[in-house]
């Protein structure tokens, strides 16, 4: 994720980043201005009468409001999918601090504590490349054992949950956990796979093919016909303006594509990596007090 200071303006439009439309697209805007620019010269130096192409201005103007009203309604979309899952990464560092600092006033010290104090971050941790392309086991705090026993498993972080309810359980039946304490403890470990599967849903649910597909189209043949009714008018400007054109439709369609999956490792992508590393020290931190 880019941090960056909102208030300096003047200096962002300067800006290039990878992640920058004008980057990304400037060879689609040159094609876009090269095909406006043999339409120009057909229309100007062989139509003999132009008068049609007048009209049609209302007509783009009444397609542009349609047009704007889906790109609007696409953004807010893709917004509200990212917005969702930053919500809910919150969720997951405010539950591992409390199940730290519960389990971290409950249980006694030894190897209860150290377990619970190496598997919580593991958990985040699994949670972040699950929502990825697949869980890297390095990043964990693994024994030998218990990386040969994760590298067969498919869903890592289930495993890690299970294993914390059977220590948790463990504990009960020793009488070091009570009824009420681990009532309390279990609300939380509920929350940290209820959190992980509201990730899951917003990654494994992307908008509807048929509706991308039907705006892209839209906004190709908007882009490519739009000159016809600039040129009587503009001339060879309309390049110009087709070219200017697809720039701002074409790239809010590539930001909403980009802010709608915010688990992986893009510029504008959610700041999972950092988060699992706050969480770990935070409850190191929490562990270490106790």
């Amino acid at each position: 994720m880019i941090k960056y200071n909102p208030k300096n303006w003047f200096k962002l439009i300067f800006a290039l980043h990878k992640s920058d439309t004008m980057r990304m697209l400037w060879k689609e805007i040159l094609y876009i201005g090269a095909f406006s620019a043999l339409l120009s010269f057909l229309i100007i130096e062989y139509a003999t009468n132009t008068k049609p192409l007048h009209d049609l201005v209302s007509v783009y103007s009444l397609v542009g409001f349609v047009i704007s009203l889906l790109l609007v309604f696409r953004t807010n979309t893709a917004y509200d999918r990212w917005w969702e899952g930053r919500k809910k990464w919150g969720c997951l560092v405010n539950d591992t601090r409390n199940l730290a600092i519960k389990i971290s006033a409950i249980v006694p010290k030894g190897e209860s504590r150290d377990f619970f104090c190496k598997s919580i971050p593991n958990f985040v941790f699994a949670s972040k490349e699950h929502l990825r392309k697949g869980v890297h086991l390095t990043e964990l705090e693994l024994t030998a054992e218990e990386f040969k026993v994760f590298e067969k498993k498919v869903h890592v972080p289930n495993v890690i949950s299970l294993q914390m309810y059977q220590k948790l359980q463990e504990l009960k039946s020793d009488g070091k956990v009570s009824e009420v304490e681990y009532l309390a403890i279990d609300n939380n470990l509920n929350a940290l796979l209820d959190s992980l599967g509201a990730c899951e849903r917003i990654r494994n649910t992307p908008i509807p093919f048929s509706y991308s597909l039907f705006l892209k189209k839209f906004i190709f043949i908007f882009v490519t016909t739009i000159p016809l009714a600039f040129i009587p008018s503009f001339g060879y400007y309309s390049i110009i303006i087709a070219m200017f054109l697809f720039y701002v439709l074409v790239s809010m369609e590539v930001l909403a594509e980009e802010i709608e999956e915010p688990f992986g490792d893009d510029d504008n992508d959610l700041p999972t990596d950092q988060l699992c590393v706050k969480i770990r020290e935070n409850v190191r931190e929490i562990f270490q007090v106790h």
